[in-house]
């Protein structure tokens, strides 16, 4: 007598990759609807750092070859905000870790990678509320975008781009450091002076020359100024600007890639040594 064979319909698979990191994006997003106030960094802070910086800095702002500074910071103030994009994921894998949800994953057949996909794209999503307020925000105090239609959602994507090479550095912090006040230390000392150290809000050519090389060659100044370009909100770069100043599409998406590349595989490696037994 022959043993019974399973039947092959009554097997239970996994969904795939891209199934669970839906659910995990879903996760993150029926946490937000569920405390609203978790998106006060990216509507009330953007509201007030846009004012803020137009109103009590713009007027005393020359800008290289004249224009509204209005136009000129809303490129810059969005570069910072999808910079911050890294600052999220970090904090949110951080505390995943810390109260035991990521080991709770890890018991059920779940793919590592669609939990930190589900997170950047999460994370992204998020930032990009910000960047739409942000919009919003310059719209209503003279902000236009003077280019064509498909130049001003190229300049979004350049945001996107940037923003998820820029997600690779907030996973390996987050997998690396292991506690959220050491991530917020660690990320504020390198964002703000990383943001503050380009041509996001002023322009590089009053700079020390040794500081402006600094900053011409920053990742976000190629971003910030690839979107200016794209908009048309300030003049191009002078002949003395550094070579991504010059070809700042290119240069952003050349970053993104290079971000993207070497810290993915540290990020990869520090999340597996974190949640390892």
């Amino acid at each position: 007598m022959s043993a019974p064979t399973a039947d092959p319909r009554l097997a239970i698979h996994p969904p795939s990759v891209w199934r669970q990191t839906t659910i995990m994006v879903k996760r993150s997003l029926i946490h937000t609807k569920r405390m609203p106030e978790m998106l006060s960094d990216v509507t009330a802070q953007p509201i007030m750092f846009v004012v803020l910086f137009a109103f009590v800095f713009g007027p005393a702002m020359p800008i290289p070859g004249g224009g509204s500074y209005r136009e000129y910071l809303l490129p810059g103030i969005m570069g910072q905000t999808i910079v911050f994009t890294a600052f999220i994921v970090s904090n949110g894998i951080t505390a995943d870790v810390d109260k035991g949800i990521v080991d709770r994953f890890r018991s059920l057949p779940i793919n590592r990678t669609s939990y930190l996909l589900g997170r950047a794209i999460a994370s992204l999503m998020h930032s990009s509320i910000g960047i739409v307020v942000m919009a919003l925000t310059g719209l209503a105090i003279g902000w236009r975008i003077h280019t064509s239609f498909l130049e001003g959602i190229v300049g979004f994507a350049m945001v996107l781009v940037f923003g998820f090479g820029m997600i690779w550095f907030g996973i390996l912090v987050g997998s690396w450091l292991r506690s959220v006040e050491a991530v917020n230390g660690f990320m504020f000392t390198i964002l703000f002076p990383l943001t503050f150290l380009s041509n996001a809000f002023v322009p590089t050519a009053p700079m020390a020359p040794w500081l402006r090389a600094i900053a011409e060659w920053n990742p976000i100044s190629s971003l910030v100024q690839a979107m200016r370009q794209l908009w048309g909100n300030g003049p191009p770069a002078g002949p003395e600007a550094a070579l991504p100043l010059h070809h700042p599409i290119l240069s952003t998406v050349l970053w993104s890639v290079a971000l993207t590349a070497i810290f993915a595989p540290f990020a990869l490696r520090a999340f597996r040594r974190r949640t390892a037994d």
